[in-house]
C-alpha cells in the first residue's frame, strides 16, 4: 500500500477529523485514524464510538488497503513540515514509512480490521440545509444547552423539523433559545436531540460555507454528508420537555434598547454584583432603564442609566447578569426588544433588525427573585 498527498492538505483535513478523537479512549484503537485506500481515493475517519466522521482525500495511488495510524504523532509530525509532498508506504515489519523532502519518519501502525465500523442508518429521512444556514442555527442556540448529567435531553439541541419549517432550540432551564428558519422545509415532520460534541464539530467546519448538507436521520442516529465529509452520530434518547408552555404569551411590557449600549452596560453593572448569584435589577420607567447591582457582602454597587424605548407599567425585574450577556453576545442586531409581563415571569428577548428573511430567534431568560 502507498499512496502520495500533498502535506497541507492532507494537515487540514486530518486536523478537522481529529476534533472528534477523545483525549482518553476506552479503546486503544480509537487513538488512530483509519486510512482506506482505493486507488486514488484515501478516505480517512476518525471515531469515538458515538460520533464518527470521515473525509475522502484524493491522492496518488494505485494501490488499496487499510490500516489504522496513530493520530497525535502524525498530526504532530505534519504540522512541522512546510508544503510538500509526502510518500506513504505500507512495510513489511508493521511500520508505515513517510517520506518528506528531507527524511523519512516511520510510524507503528494497527490492523485496520480493529477499527469499529461507522453505523449504517436503516431507512432513514433525509432533509438538505445550505451549510452555513446549520452552522448559524447551531452557533444560535448551543450556548443556551445544559452541562447537567442528569437531564441529558437538555444537554443537546433539540431539532425540530417540518413541512412549515425547522426549528432548532436549546435550554438549561434558566435560559432557553428557539431557532427558527422558515426558508427552509422538510418533507416531513421529525425530532431528534443532537448531542454538543458533532454540533460543535459541525459548527466549526460549516461556518460560511455555501454548500449543501444532506441530513439523514432515524430514531437512534443522524448523519451529515458534505462536500467531502460525513458525519455520523448517535442521537441523545429521550423526550424533549415541552418548551412552548414555558414560553409566555402575554407580555404587555416591552423594551426596545440598542443593544451594544446594553450589553456593555450590564458588563460593567455585573462586575459589581454578588459572585454567587450575579443578579442584576432593571427598574424600567418611562423612558428610562436603571441597571444596578449590589453586593452587600463587600459594599460593591453600581448603577448605570440608560434612555430606552419603553411601552408598560413601570417595573423592577432581576436577572442572572452572565445569561444576559451571553444572549445578547450571540445576536448581531443593532436593538433588541425585551418583552416581560410580571417580575416572577421569564423575560423574552428578541432581536429588532438584522435577521435574514425567513428566519427568527426567540431567547428566554429566567428571572431571579429580587430581594428589597
Amino acid at each position: 500500500m502507498k499512496f502520495i498527498v500533498s502535506s497541507s492538505y492532507l494537515l487540514k483535513q486530518l486536523q478537522v477529523l481529529g476534533g472528534v478523537i477523545n483525549n482518553s479512549n476506552t479503546l486503544p484503537i480509537l487513538d488512530n485514524f483509519l486510512f482506506e485506500l482505493n486507488q486514488n481515493q484515501l478516505t480517512v475517519s476518525a471515531s469515538d464510538l458515538e460520533t464518527t466522521m470521515s473525509a475522502v482525500l484524493e491522492v496518488e495511488s494505485d494501490s488499496e488497503g487499510s490500516i489504522a495510524v496513530p493520530a497525535r504523532l502524525l498530526l504532530d509530525t505534519l504540522k512541522t513540515f512546510p508544503e510538500q509532498p509526502l510518500t506513504f508506504v505500507v512495510e513489511d515489519n508493521n511500520t508505515i514509512e513517510i517520506s518528506s523532502n528531507h527524511g523519512k519518519y516511520a510510524l507503528a501502525y494497527a490492523d485496520g480490521a480493529e477499527f469499529p465500523n461507522a453505523v449504517e442508518l436503516a431507512d432513514p429521512s433525509a432533509t438538505t440545509v445550505i451549510g452555513d444556514i446549520l452552522a448559524t442555527a447551531i452557533s444560535k442556540t448551543i450556548f443556551a444547552s445544559g452541562n447537567d448529567d442528569l437531564r441529558p435531553v437538555m444537554s443537546g439541541v433539540f431539532f425540530q423539523f417540518s413541512t412549515e419549517g425547522l426549528i432548532f432550540v436549546a435550554t438549561d432551564a434558566h435560559k432557553l433559545v428557539k431557532y427558527q428558519r422558515e426558508d427552509v422545509t422538510a418533507a416531513q415532520t421529525a425530532e431528534f436531540i443532537m448531542p454538543k460534541k458533532p454540533l460543535t464539530l459541525l459548527k466549526g467546519i460549516l461556518a460560511g460555507s455555501e454548500s449543501d448538507v444532506t441530513i439523514e436521520y432515524n430514531d437512534s442516529n443522524a448523519k451529515f454528508t458534505f462536500d467531502n465529509m460525513e458525519l455520523i452520530c448517535r442521537l441523545i434518547d429521550g423526550k424533549y420537555p415541552n418548551y412552548e408552555a414555558v414560553i409566555p404569551k402575554e407580555n404587555p411590557n416591552k423594551l426596545t434598547i440598542d443593544r451594544t449600549q446594553f450589553l456593555s452596560s450590564v458588563r460593567r453593572v455585573s462586575i459589581f454584583s454578588n459572585k454567587t448569584t450575579h443578579q442584576i435589577r432593571l427598574k424600567i420607567a418611562g423612558a428610562e432603564l436603571n441597571i444596578s447591582a449590589e453586593d452587600i457582602d463587600y459594599s460593591n454597587k453600581a448603577e448605570e442609566r440608560l434612555n430606552c424605548d419603553y411601552q408598560g407599567d413601570d417595573m423592577q425585574i432581576g436577572f442572572n447578569s452572565r445569561f444576559l450577556v451571553e444572549m445578547l453576545n450571540n445576536l448581531n442586531s443593532d436593538n433588541v426588544s425585551l418583552e416581560m409581563s410580571l417580575p416572577n415571569r421569564a423575560g423574552i428577548l428578541t432581536p429588532v433588525d438584522g435577521l435574514d428573511e425567513g428566519e427568527k430567534i426567540t431567547m428566554l431568560v429566567m428571572p431571579v427573585m429580587l430581594n428589597n
